[in-house]
């Protein structure tokens, strides 16, 4: 019996020498600004996507950051509403598994200030600097808790929803839709009145180096990246290459296709042709010509991975083919 041949790509690959590295040098200066600070600082929060629970933690910075423990370290799993509930076990005994030492772990969703995750962060917060050793802080009665993590995680915005419950004030840190909003290690921010809590913004800062291309590509496709640093077109080619190879195919009824398809140009043009969307392109001629919008298509169908659109998905399970 003829064995039934694999439709799909088995493995992603970047075109020749495109390589995905952003590490602009205001995450230089986060980095020295953040060490010079961390004397005064009495706990860790780190904010990571929920979609890429392995992918992307910059593990090396954050070891020199926690000093190996010696101050208090929370993981926060933000935008866990695009996770889905019934894979959080799964990513908490991965993460256990990679991180022993990593015990406090929570997520987020920093969109509504029901989520309980959220509202926990400063109890367990609290909690965890009474049980440690302050050093030169044991005469001090205030918190001083760091928020760190990649770009476009939600850092900012916890930081306002927080702010918002417990000092009913409006947003004190900048928030945005694209990677690179903070800029800068901010000033203390007060989110609790008493005990005093205040919060310490920082830049999201990346691996100097991403040498795993598929990681590099997860933290394109979640917005960790600016769009335009890896282009719409290849962050559009692995979401469809893992879609496929996860046996998720909810996309053809989102973008109305005959079927699935492993050629991105394909689904592009097909997308596109069904939505109208056009425009003209001048030739070299003179002439102008009606086309497809692949670019357009392109931005619409990240914009249905991101938004949940095409369902709960951690990108850090296992591939569904062999």
């Amino acid at each position: 019996m003829t064995a039934q041949l694999n439709p799909f790509r088995n493995a992603f690959r970047l075109p020749a020498k495109q390589r995905i590295n952003w590490f602009p040098g205001h995450m230089t200066k986060g980095m020295r600004q953040i060490q010079q600070k961390l004397r005064n600082v009495d706990c860790i929060v780190e904010i990571h996507d929920a979609r890429i629970p392995l992918a992307g933690r910059n593990s090396h910075f954050f070891d020199t950051i926690t000093g190996s423990g010696v101050k208090p370290h929370i993981l926060v799993l933000n935008k866990v509403d695009l996770l889905g509930p019934k894979k959080q076990k799964n990513i908490l005994q991965q993460l256990r598994r990679q991180q022993p030492e990593l015990k406090s772990i929570l997520f987020t969703n920093c969109k509504d200030q029901r989520n309980h995750g959220v509202l926990d962060i400063l109890p367990l917060a609290t909690r965890l600097v009474n049980e440690s050793s302050r050093f030169n802080r044991t005469q001090t009665n205030e918190n001083n808790l760091m928020i760190i993590g990649v770009p476009n995680v939600g850092k900012s915005s916890i930081i306002n929803v927080l702010r918002n419950v417990h000092l009913k004030k409006k947003s004190a840190a900048r928030v945005g839709a694209e990677a690179g909003i903070t800029r800068a290690v901010g000033e203390r921010i007060k989110i609790q009145e008493n005990p005093p809590v205040y919060m310490i913004d920082t830049p999201g800062i990346l691996q100097p180096s991403i040498k795993d291309d598929e990681m590099g590509m997860k933290l394109a496709l979640v917005g960790c990246l600016p769009d335009h640093i890896v282009g719409e077109d290849l962050i559009a080619d692995y979401l469809l290459y893992w879609l496929n190879t996860h046996r998720r195919y909810a996309y053809v009824e989102k973008l109305h296709l005959s079927g699935p398809s492993d050629n991105i140009s394909a689904v592009l043009a097909e997308y596109a042709q069904r939505e109208e969307l056009f425009h003209k392109v001048k030739q070299y001629d003179g002439r102008v010509e009606v086309m497809t919008n692949l670019l357009a298509a392109a931005r619409k169908f990240i914009h249905f991975f991101r938004t949940g659109q095409l369902g709960s998905i951690n990108l850090d399970e296992p591939s569904g083919l062999s």
